[in-house]
């Protein structure tokens, strides 16, 4: 797959059925240093200053996973939004969820 964060954030998500290795799981994930590997979810809690901000962050990944077909676990709260991707269908992580975090990540930085 791809080996750059530009690559991920050019590339969509497709049906897979086929989990990511660990190694090749290993190397998305050192694209992306503010997501970690949690219960085999990869997870990255976003903060916000009010409620306002928050759910304008959930509205926008809610946007990106209709238009990338691939949907994350969401927890919100007032001020923080912690999102997990894994593909169901593969029984663990896949391109898919690399490509939607290195995005929802970018949906964050640009509205900082």
């Amino acid at each position: 797959m791809t080996t750059t964060v530009a690559a991920l954030l050019a590339a969509r998500s497709r049906p897979q059925t086929a989990a990511l290795d660990a190694a090749a799981a290993a190397r998305l994930l050192a694209l992306l240093p503010d997501w970690s590997l949690d219960g085999g979810r990869l997870t990255r809690s976003f903060g916000f200053r009010n409620h306002y901000r928050t759910m304008a962050f959930v509205n926008a990944v809610a946007y990106l996973s209709h238009n990338e077909d691939h949907h994350p676990e969401m927890t919100v709260t007032y001020n923080t939004c912690v999102l997990r991707y894994a593909t169901h269908s593969a029984h663990g992580l896949t391109d898919n969820d690399f490509i939607c975090a290195a995005k929802a990540g970018a949906l964050y930085e640009a509205q900082a």
